[in-house]
C-alpha cells in the first residue's frame, strides 16, 4: 500500500480541487450555451406557432421545429390523432379527451424538465462539498508544519512557509471552486423555473385551442 506524505495529501486535495472547478466550468459554459439555444428556440417558435392559420398548419409548424415547447406541442398534437383514430383505449389512453391530453401534456413537460435540471445537482454538490474538501487540505497543510516545526525544533519562515503556504491555497481553490459553482446553481434552478412556468402556459393554452376545435387537428 502506498505511503502518503502530509505535502503528498495537501496537492492530492488540490489536484480534486482543479478537478472539481474544471467541472463546473465546463458545465457552466455548457448549461449557458443550452440555456441560450432554448430560449431562442422556444421564441422562434412561439412566434410561429401563434401566427397559424390553424391547428393544421400549427402541427407543421410543430413537426419541423426543435426546443421544449415545440416537443411539448408535438406530443399534444400525437395524442389528439391517438383520440380521433379511436379504436381499443389503453390504460394511457383511458379517461375523457381533456384528461387524456392534459395528462400527455404533463409528462411531455416533465420529461423537459428532467433534461434542463441535469447537471444542477452536479453544481450543487461541488458547491457545496468544495469547501470542506480546501478545509481538508488546510488543516493536513497546518499538521505538515507542525511536523516540521517538531523535527527542526525551531518556527522560523523557512521551516512553515511551504506547507502553510500550500494550507492557503487549498482554501483559497476550495472557495473560489464553491463560489461559481453555487452561483450557476442559483441561475440554473432560476432557469428552470422560467422554463417550467412558459410550459404550463403554453400547455394550458394549447389545451384551450384543442378544446375549441373538438379535439381535432383537422
Amino acid at each position: 500500500m502506498p505511503h502518503f506524505s502530509s505535502s503528498d495529501i495537501v496537492v492530492i486535495t488540490l489536484w480534486v480541487l482543479g478537478v472539481f472547478s474544471v467541472a463546473t466550468w465546463t458545465l457552466i459554459v455548457a448549461k449557458a450555451w443550452g440555456q441560450w439555444r432554448l430560449s431562442k428556440e422556444n421564441r422562434d417558435f412561439s412566434q410561429t406557432f401563434w401566427h397559424a392559420k390553424g391547428l393544421r398548419e400549427a402541427e407543421q409548424v410543430s413537426a419541423n421545429a426543435a426546443g421544449p415547447l415545440a416537443r411539448l406541442a408535438q406530443a399534444g398534437f400525437r395524442a389528439m390523432r391517438d383520440m380521433q383514430k379511436g379504436g381499443e383505449q389503453s390504460l394511457e389512453h383511458s379517461g375523457d379527451q381533456q384528461d387524456i391530453l392534459e395528462r400527455c401534456l404533463r409528462s411531455q413537460a416533465q420529461k423537459e424538465l428532467h433534461q434542463l435540471e441535469s447537471g444542477l445537482m452536479v453544481l450543487a454538490s461541488i458547491g457545496s462539498t468544495a469547501p470542506f474538501v480546501g478545509l481538508f487540505g488546510t488543516v493536513w497543510g497546518i499538521m505538515h508544519a507542525l511536523q516540521d516545526i517538531s523535527k527542526s525544533g525551531s518556527a522560523g519562515l523557512d521551516v512553515v512557509a511551504g506547507p502553510i503556504g500550500e494550507a492557503l491555497i487549498a482554501t483559497a481553490l476550495g472557495i473560489a471552486t464553491a463560489i461559481p459553482a453555487v452561483l450557476a446553481y442559483n441561475y440554473g434552478l432560476r432557469r428552470v423555473r422560467l422554463y417550467s412556468a412558459e410550459m404550463e402556459n403554453f400547455a394550458t393554452d394549447f389545451l384551450h385551442l384543442a378544446m375549441k376545435s373538438g379535439f381535432k387537428v383537422e
